[in-house]
């Protein structure tokens, strides 16, 4: 039975993701057993931002005839759960893997061991391998670049036009290579174009939404003259946008996130974030899947794709390409 015949909302989509997760089970289209299958594994099934990875993943099965078994633990931390997982996916001889690795020293052994017996394509976060036959992501250096850009342009229009005074980055784990790109183009881009800009700590949470609230609320009492922070992926923006909104310090502390839900899309609208950098992760399980059923047969595959990263703020966030972004059809 098709589970999604029309647009869903976030909400009833990620309910209903959650659920079947629990079950057990992943939202799947029926395929036939003649189909390739070509599994993905992403970081955490019940997340919204990898439920768009897996929508573009589905969708693709669906276009392009393959069979695409949906897995991935229920916590970016159980870094484990997912070794296990890509152990039990290559056991059953697919034609490809399609990876987001938790946690790129951890996953690098076990990729490398993936793929000597099938292709393997990695997408959004690295992992210390060479063994990617194609590594589809965000630049996510260049990713932490336009939120320093965005950080001090925020920091400018709330000071008179002056980019001065100190920072703070918020990271939600130490180790994923995804993050860990962001922290170094957001730090590079600071330290060369931002000279008035201190950042005064670099911080690493748990992954829960909860801890970045708590280290943002410390950092704003320690330092009353906070004038911005990058929370570098979807959970800690959450957070920090939280302590931003109780301390009542939206448009007096910019606040730039990365990635998107409603709840960051409604910070954004109320003025609690002054901007999120958007990836475009449907286009990176669409593609991940195309790009393992060719490499599958042989066929030649770029070794790297950029798949984008783009500012919304207030004033864009209506246009066109950017709502599309912030707001996916998920079938």
């Amino acid at each position: 039975m098709k589970l999604f015949t029309a647009f869903v909302t976030r909400r009833s989509f990620v309910a209903l993701a959650t659920a079947t997760a629990m079950m057990g089970l992943a939202p799947t289209l029926p395929a036939s057993a003649a189909d390739p299958t070509i599994p993905i594994i992403v970081k955490d099934t019940t997340s919204f931002y990898w439920q768009i990875v897996l929508a573009g993943a589905r969708k693709a099965g669906k276009d392009l005839g393959v069979n695409v078994p949906e897995l991935g633990a229920q916590a970016e931390t159980d870094v484990n759960g997912q070794i296990s997982i890509l152990e039990n996916a290559v056991a059953g001889n697919p034609a490809a893997v399609v990876i987001s690795p938790t946690e790129a020293k951890a996953l690098g052994k076990p990729i490398d061991e993936a793929a000597t017996k099938v292709k393997i394509i990695g997408i959004d976060s690295s992992a210390e391998s060479n063994a990617f036959t194609s590594f589809l992501t965000t630049d996510n250096v260049q990713g932490g670049r336009v939120a320093a850009d965005g950080l001090a342009a925020a920091i400018a229009a709330a000071n008179g036009g002056k980019i001065e005074g100190d920072v703070a980055l918020i990271t939600a784990l130490p180790g994923a290579g995804s993050l860990e790109q962001r922290a170094q183009g957001f730090k590079e881009q600071i330290a060369a174009k931002y000279p008035g800009l201190k950042l005064i700590a670099d911080k690493y949470a748990d992954g829960q939404a909860t801890t970045g609230l708590n280290i943002a609320t410390d950092l704003i009492t320690a330092h009353p003259d906070l004038k911005g922070i990058f929370a570098s992926n979807l959970i800690m923006a959450q957070g920090v946008g939280q302590a931003v909104a109780e301390n009542n310090l939206s448009g007096k502390v910019a606040l730039i996130g990365f990635d998107s839900d409603d709840k960051l899309i409604k910070f954004l609208k109320d003025g609690v974030i002054s901007g999120l950098v958007v990836q475009d992760p449907y286009r990176m399980g669409y593609d991940g899947i195309k790009t393992a059923l060719a490499a599958s047969k042989g066929e030649k595959v770029e070794a790297f794709v950029d798949t984008g990263a783009n500012l919304v703020t207030k004033d864009n966030m209506s246009d066109e390409k950017i709502a599309a972004l912030l707001n996916p059809k998920l079938d």
